[in-house]
């Protein structure tokens, strides 16, 4: 199913079509501030299994992010959380960032790396916003399999074409962005790149 929804003023009742969705232990294709996201419910097993088949991953190998609507959500999935680390979160967030943190026990094992942390991802994007804050908790996501023709991932309606036997649901959020989000390890308390991307590294390096 294609679902149009305005990105800068989301019809609800589309919103709540997507929540549902999730609920169910559905799959979806999101848009981000960067690039399109593939995601569900981070407490349904069945659905991370499905997403795992889709991107041919091992669960227990795999680097997933949880997408929150905003901060809040920090103290529940992330343990304690130093000052300066939490000032760094504080000046990016919303943005095209991924943050790795140490994670809490509210974190579902099947989402836990073998480090036991968590990738927390809070895109500056209205839809995933709504769409997050409707559902009470964040949703868990990975990008797209990725190919060599930009508009695959790029192009709602291409995006559709291709995974709508896969996926129940791909929002059309307009046309996406072709760079990842920048991820920052700090489960160690000092902050380290381990991929650049569309958030800006030399800004909090600084």
């Amino acid at each position: 199913m294609l679902i149009h929804i305005h990105p800068d003023n989301p019809q609800p009742r589309n919103i709540q079509t997507v929540v549902e969705t999730l609920r169910n232990g559905g799959i979806i294709i999101y848009p981000t501030d960067t690039i399109y996201g593939l995601g569900c419910d981070i407490y349904n097993a069945k659905a991370i299994e499905r997403i795992c088949r889709i991107k041919n991953l091992d669960p227990r190998k795999a680097n997933f992010s949880f997408v929150c609507s905003d901060l809040s959500h920090l103290s529940d999935y992330a343990k304690s959380i130093d000052t300066p680390i939490f000032r760094i979160l504080k000046h990016s967030l919303p943005g095209a960032y991924t943050f790795i943190l140490p994670a809490s026990k509210e974190v579902p094992k099947l989402l836990k790396s073998k480090k036991d942390t968590v990738g927390i991802r809070v895109p500056e994007h209205r839809i995933t916003q709504m769409i997050i804050k409707e559902l009470g908790h964040p949703i868990m996501s990975v990008s797209l399999p990725m190919e060599a023709d930009v508009e695959y991932y790029t192009d709602p309606e291409m995006i559709h074409d291709a995974f709508e036997n896969l996926v129940d649901i791909v929002v059309d959020g307009g046309i996406g962005g072709t760079i990842p989000s920048t991820v920052i390890d700090c489960s160690s308390g000092v902050p380290i790149l381990i991929r650049e991307g569309a958030g800006d590294w030399e800004e909090l390096d600084d």
